[in-house]
């Protein structure tokens, strides 16, 4: 087995903490909404009991808002420790929307925080219910700004890069916070939130309805939150589909890894289900699939809104298809070290004042940079990501959140029916839904990011170039530091809550 090196820490670490910090922001985005609309509903009746639902939540969004902040905090001084040249390369744009986020969505959400935790009997009804709609807005615009930044990784625009200072400068914030890859990336993530916390409301609130307890409140719960989920199910479909889109438009590499395929194709399907061959490689002609069931066309109309459109597959993008106009890859990594070349005489006949060499070696980097990370990469196939872990990350991820659409569907159903608590085999599968719930967002994490390797920035930056040359034994120590911290936070999360839950709903209520 390879050693692992120094950058294989880091990435190993980062990944530790993104996942890690990925179980706690989903409930506080879509939790804070939720009970938003509690709360509006105990304002409009004047009802205790929808007062006393309010604040049963209230307490376990507390308790998930403050253990999240802390992995939250930490991933981004990763940045800095672990990842220094890719801040020094991109830390004029990358940093602008982080600053945003601290600057005006954190402190919007921490602020109003403290009224909606604290503010009971102490301000209006009115001033109250506002402070838990700031909370809510508030940490979905921490999230939008977030993913303004990953977005932005995943498809650089809105920068230049300046030879002198050897950084990316920002020419356009409009640009950098509107790319439709990042506003695809936010919905996406943010509707994929939504579902989590309904299933999680749902589910604690199925808990109760199985052990006969505070049967009034769990229905009513239910009710708001498989509402809740529903709807956002429907969206969560559209934003995947124009995530899908956005990703076949400025990733093919990726949507290829998603969905297994090696030769491009007119008319592509979507693998409802398949097995991949283990002992295939781009190098030789095994069969892709041991066993696959394939939606015929879906694919070509997800990716290019056309049936009949030709899909490109890994083979097409590391050695070029000439008939659709797809050029292999070597000729992306010439220009690449073209532009490396290009960027070391220019700073070069900066030192000795060579005005000639200094403009065409300026003009030879510009025209190359848009494949400046190319230059990086020692053959084509190293643009390959892990093809077996991103497609079925992505696999898992979309059959999870088919089912949870049904789910819903049926718990809908039952409880407006009034019978949701005769069906007990159904409460249980609304219980252990909210593991599966995190299971989907995190693969879908892994598809995002993994499916993007080896970049760090898209075309412009490997993940071995922007990282720290650090000792490894400094990145092991930290490794297992944090690995041992995030797992006693969650840990502690998850016996404070159930603490919380065991306690149930004010017994106070007429």
């Amino acid at each position: 087995m390879t050693e692992l090196s120094s950058v294989d820490w880091s990435r190993a670490q980062f990944a530790l903490t993104a996942l890690y910090h990925f179980l706690f922001v989903p409930l506080t985005l879509g939790l804070s909404f939720i009970i938003a609309i509690m709360e509006t509903i105990y304002v409009k009746t004047g009802s205790k009991r929808w007062k006393s639902i309010t604040k049963f939540w209230l307490a376990l969004f507390a308790i998930n808002f403050a253990i999240g902040v802390a992995t939250g905090i930490i991933m981004e001084f990763e940045f800095g420790t672990n990842w220094a040249n890719y801040s020094w390369f991109v830390g004029d744009i990358f940093g602008a929307p982080l600053a945003v986020e601290g600057i005006v969505a954190f402190f919007l959400e921490a602020t109003f925080f403290a009224v909606m935790f604290f503010g009971w009997d102490k301000v209006s009804k009115g001033f109250h219910l506002l402070s838990t709609w700031c909370v809510a807005i508030g940490s979905n615009l921490s999230a939008f700004w977030i993913l303004v930044a990953n977005g932005w990784m995943q498809y650089p625009v809105g920068m230049v890069f300046n030879p002198d200072t050897a950084r990316n400068e920002m020419q356009s914030f409009l640009e950098v916070a509107l790319s439709p890859v990042a506003v695809a990336k936010f919905l996406h993530t943010i509707g994929s939130g939504y579902v989590i916390s309904a299933l999680f409301v749902v589910g604690i609130s199925a808990w109760f309805l199985l052990k006969k307890r505070h049967i009034i409140e769990a229905k009513k719960s239910i009710a708001v939150g498989a509402s809740f989920g529903f709807v956002c199910s429907i969206f969560l479909f559209f934003s995947g589909d124009e995530s899908a889109y956005r990703v076949t438009q400025t990733q093919p590499m990726k949507l290829a890894a998603m969905e297994g395929i090696y030769r491009g194709e007119h008319r592509a399907g979507i693998v409802a289900f398949g097995i991949l061959n283990p002992k295939k490689q781009i190098d030789n002609n095994e069969s892709v699939f041991l066993f696959d069931l394939t939606v015929p066309y879906a694919l070509s109309v997800l990716g290019n809104r056309d049936p009949n459109s030709f899909v490109p597959g890994i083979e097409d993008i590391v050695y070029g298809n000439a008939q659709k106009g797809i050029e292999p890859l070597q000729n992306r990594i010439d220009r690449g070290k073209a532009a490396i070349g290009a960027f070391k005489d220019y700073q070069e006949a900066k030192k000795s004042n060579n005005t000639l060499l200094l403009d065409s070696s300026r003009a030879l980097l510009e025209a190359n940079f848009k494949d400046f990370g190319y230059g990086y990469l020692n053959k084509p196939e190293d643009a390959v990501p892990p093809i077996a872990l991103t497609f079925y990350s992505f696999h898992i991820m979309v059959a999870l959140g088919t089912f949870f659409f049904l789910l819903f569907i049926v718990v809908l159903y039952l409880t407006m029916a009034n019978d949701i608590e005769k069906f007990r085999k159904i409460l249980w599968l609304c219980l252990w839904a909210i593991p599966l719930g995190y299971i989907a967002a995190e693969a879908g994490w892994i598809v995002a990011e993994v499916g993007r390797q080896p970049w760090a920035i898209q075309d412009l930056m490997p993940v071995g170039v922007a990282a720290t040359e650090l000792g490894k034994i400094n990145v092991q120590i930290s490794f297992w530091l944090f690995a041992v911290l995030f797992t006693a936070l969650l840990a502690a999360e998850i016996k404070i809550m159930l603490t919380q839950i065991k306690k149930g709903f004010d017994k106070e209520v007429a």
